[in-house]
């Protein structure tokens, strides 16, 4: 029986690629996002490339529905294989860290801990008892190195980052691999490309100047994604790779 990958976050850019890139290799794909159109075209295209893809239409930020949900994608499909985690659009924004309240933060909790950590949680025995499997999570790089005027999803993506570091080394040795892709760049062809703004959210007299943040082709990130499951020699990789952790502090 061929693999199955579950791609939350399936839009337009990053998802869509990575969905093409383990495609390629045979695996079936399961996509899920809010938008059943969206995914529905999805689903014909990659139909048309053969790859075998069914949606999943659900809201991440709610993560006490993510049980039935990969409950739904095991009833269609017979397994889990691998999870890629990255549900970034356009809906969300920097905040000031001064004009940061808890409200904002319990909103930002859902999507980018709460229920990456419920979905991981939902995945792994099964991984665990093949000997075998991935989960993946898409960070920004405001988790990595804070920055003035750019908080909100860093402080969060943080602490799943951390969460995820902790993963990797309890599954050592397991079969089954945790990792993380930070991006530090606007995704070609995503919604959050089509509606970023530079710098984003800063106050418009905020001292915020510095080089340019880079675009990047979904594709390439796929290839990293590809690449970090084949290999499973490092928890974090980042784009630009430079700015990996292990390799700045190296330098």
């Amino acid at each position: 029986m061929s693999k199955v990958i579950a791609v939350f976050g399936a839009g337009t850019g990053l998802g869509a690629s990575v969905a093409r890139r383990f495609g390629r290799e045979g695996f079936r794909v399961a996509l899920v996002a809010r938008r059943k159109q969206r995914l529905e075209t999805l689903v014909a295209q990659l139909a048309d490339e053969g790859i075998a893809a069914v949606a999943f239409p659900a809201d991440l930020s709610e993560p006490a529905e993510v049980p039935a949900l990969v409950e739904a994608i095991r009833d269609r499909f017979g397994r889990i294989d691998v999870v890629e985690y990255g549900p970034f659009g356009g809906t969300q924004s920097f905040v000031p860290a001064v004009a940061l309240d808890a409200a904002t933060l319990e909103n930002l909790s859902k999507l980018f801990l709460l229920t990456p950590v419920e979905v991981f949680h939902a995945v792994l025995p099964e991984m665990r008892e093949r000997g075998d499997g991935a989960v993946l999570m898409t960070t920004g790089y405001s988790a990595v190195q804070p920055m003035a005027h750019l908080s909100g999803p860093g402080p969060v993506m943080s602490a799943a980052r951390n969460y995820l570091y902790s993963l990797n080394a309890e599954l050592a040795d397991t079969g089954v691999y945790a990792g993380t892709l930070t991006i530090a760049a606007l995704i070609a062809g995503s919604e959050s490309a089509a509606t970023s703004t530079a710098p984003a959210d800063a106050p418009a007299d905020a001292d915020v100047a510095g080089p340019a943040i880079p675009t990047v082709h979904p594709d390439q990130l796929a290839e990293h994604y590809w690449d970090m499951y084949t290999r499973r020699d490092r928890v974090e990789l980042a784009h630009p790779v430079e700015l990996t952790p292990q390799a700045s502090a190296a330098a």
